[in-house]
């Protein structure tokens, strides 16, 4: 008996490759690490010309205009200077804080009334609203003011009681009351409410109406709904515009001069009619004013960076922080520099 035997010849070895797995972050190599053959790729910054010239257009204007309001002797900056904190003017800046804070205060604690009034479902209520917004946005605040001042034309006593009791709380004639500071901060005040009203309005407008609707699922009572979930929101809508009205205000007090009330701007035009130096104490009137209104604007960023605290995850650095990290980031090494 034959056997056959049958050579199966052995598989064939597999060949298997190891393939690296690319770095995560790996930094790209530097010239001296390229490998040989390659060429060494230089790192070269954007040019801009067009802004390098409008840069130094832009620089040389104000260089001049700079150089002007130095070397002119016409603007007597030694005038303005020793005028600068004069205890009149000081007076009259006082005079003008007052009338700011004051006529601010009733134009958007009105204001904010009348825009919840334009608000309201009753025809009867949003209507005065709208009506006092109208009349007051359509009369210029120069008319106002002399209305209000001349209000013992119209009527010679100013008589408030309790009605139908005989009680009298107030009887005395309209011209001792109705002082020019008086008539300053209504005419100054009523005026801002109309404008205060509508741009309360917008922003309250602009919070989104699924707001409500999840406060009063939730069983909020309303006045809770409009002071702790709607206005809150439409502050970030609001300060913006409310901003510019009061900075408006602060040069508005300006016209006050017409009821001979010893503001900043008035006691200003006295000196200069005296003194007929009218440039150099326009100027110390105007720096107060921009003084005045850097601060409110200074004021602005804190508070619109503070109401924005729910609309952002991190809030944007101050000008301050900025400064110390600059001031405190570590500098680069020469070797760093040279690379």
């Amino acid at each position: 008996m034959s056997h056959t035997t049958t050579a199966v010849p052995p598989a064939p070895a597999t060949r298997t490759s190891a393939v690296p797995a690319p770095a995560a972050s790996a930094p790209p190599p530097s010239p001296s690490e390229q490998a040989p053959g390659l060429p060494a790729f230089r790192v070269v910054p954007a040019r801009r010309p067009g802004r390098i010239v409008l840069t130094i257009a832009v620089a040389l204007v104000l260089s001049a205009v700079a150089w002007s309001f130095i070397t002119n002797p016409r603007w007597e900056w030694g005038v303005v200077g020793s005028w600068f904190f004069a205890e009149s003017i000081l007076r009259g800046l006082a005079e003008t804080l007052k009338l700011t804070v004051a006529a601010g205060v009733v134009g958007f604690g009105l204001g904010l009334m009348l825009a919840l009034m334009r608000l309201s479902s009753s025809t009867l209520v949003s209507g005065v609203a709208w009506t006092f917004s109208w009349v007051f946005r359509s009369t210029p605040l120069l008319v106002q003011l002399l209305l209000w001042y001349n209000l013992g034309y119209l009527y010679e006593r100013v008589v408030l009681g309790i009605p139908f009791t005989g009680v009298t709380l107030v009887d005395a004639r309209t011209s001792d009351l109705m002082t020019p500071m008086l008539a300053a901060i209504l005419g100054l005040g009523l005026h801002q409410a109309a404008y205060a009203a509508e741009l309360i309005r917008g922003g309250i407008l602009s919070v989104d109406q699924g707001q409500l609707e999840a406060a009063s699922a939730l069983g909020i009572p309303a006045r809770d709904r409009s002071a702790r979930i709607v206005l809150p929101q439409a502050m970030r809508a609001i300060l913006p515009s409310a901003f510019n009205e009061v900075i408006g205000l602060v040069k508005g007090t300006s016209i006050v001069y017409v009821l001979a009330h010893a503001e900043l701007f008035f006691t200003v035009q006295l000196i200069y009619g005296r003194t007929q130096e009218v440039l150099p104490m326009l100027l110390v009137a105007t720096l107060w004013y921009v003084v005045i209104t850097s601060a409110l604007s200074i004021g602005q960023y804190y508070i619109e960076r503070h109401y924005a605290r729910g609309a952002v995850r991190t809030l944007p650095p101050t000008p301050l922080q900025r400064l110390r990290a600059r001031l405190s980031a570590p500098r680069p090494t020469a070797q760093e520099v040279r690379a």
